[in-house]
């Protein structure tokens, strides 16, 4: 199933809503994200980032709407359709997830022994290329409890880029990494989508990186994308709640003393 916008858009997201029991945690999302450039989805915590994402890589079925990924609406794609629209993607997760029994080159390689019938000498060239890339080519014997943080980011990179995917998620790349660290990976991510003409959807909060790598920003606030724009137009957004954001201002609430006293007492 294809979309008109297919050809110019990787993904094209339609009001996309997605419920928990009760709770509404995304409302009427749309979204479209070019091919070849890097997207940043912004937010507070809470916002519903990491929701949107699990959707995007459909690890969660919306409540309603639709999610074209690569040409395939994966909001109400089968099982077997998703998985070929996986092939073509790649994710570095927050914490690396890499697997601790296994060498970084065994990490790596997975991937490609599951899903290709390459022969050894081959998936160790592929191997070796993807560490190269990522600066990460005296570790391939280390083990996971080996690495540092940035190592981990990096090994984590190099797994998710073996198949050569056309598009790329990130779940908070800097989190956790000193300055200089993050700054190299941001340098990396830049890297990846001029060589390898991906295209790259990022899920941070981190501003430095933010601004350094973005082509198109969402923002988000409580489950809606409240504006979107590129780097220069979000800065100038007249949005008080991006300036807050932008200026890292503490959100504003306003408390009802009566009502907050009920609530810690039960009512009674």
């Amino acid at each position: 199933m294809s979309t008109d916008n297919s050809q110019r858009n990787a993904i094209s997201i339609r009001n996309l809503v997605v419920d928990y029991g009760q709770r509404r945690i995304l409302s009427d999302v749309n979204l479209d994200i070019p091919m070849g450039q890097i997207m940043v989805i912004m937010g507070q915590s809470g916002a519903g980032k990491t929701t949107l994402l699990r959707c995007l890589l459909g690890l969660k079925k919306p409540t309603s709407g639709s999610v074209h990924i690569l040409g395939t609406d994966i909001a109400s794609a089968s099982l077997r359709e998703i998985n070929k629209v996986r092939i073509q993607m790649g994710v570095a997760f927050q914490g690396g997830a890499l697997f601790s029994s296994m060498s970084v080159a065994e990490n790596i390689q997975l991937a490609l022994r599951e899903h290709t019938n390459l022969d050894e000498k081959t998936i160790e060239i592929m191997t070796r290329i993807k560490l190269d890339m990522v600066n990460m080519l005296p570790a391939e014997h280390l083990m996971p409890a080996e690495l540092s943080g940035g190592m981990t980011k990096r090994a984590a990179l190099a797994r998710a880029i073996i198949m050569d995917p056309k598009l790329l998620f990130f779940d908070e790349p800097s989190a956790g990494l000193d300055p200089s660290t993050a700054a190299e990976l941001d340098q990396l991510i830049i890297t990846l989508k001029n060589t390898m003409r991906m295209t790259i959807v990022v899920v941070t909060h981190e501003l430095d990186s933010i601004f350094k790598i973005a082509d198109h920003i969402a923002v988000m606030s409580n489950g809606l994308i409240i504006e979107t724009g590129t780097p220069q137009q979000i800065t100038a957004s007249t949005n008080p709640e991006i300036q807050g954001m932008l200026n890292r201002k503490p959100r504003e609430t306003i408390v009802d003393t009566d009502t907050h006293l009920r609530r810690l007492t039960g009512g009674v």
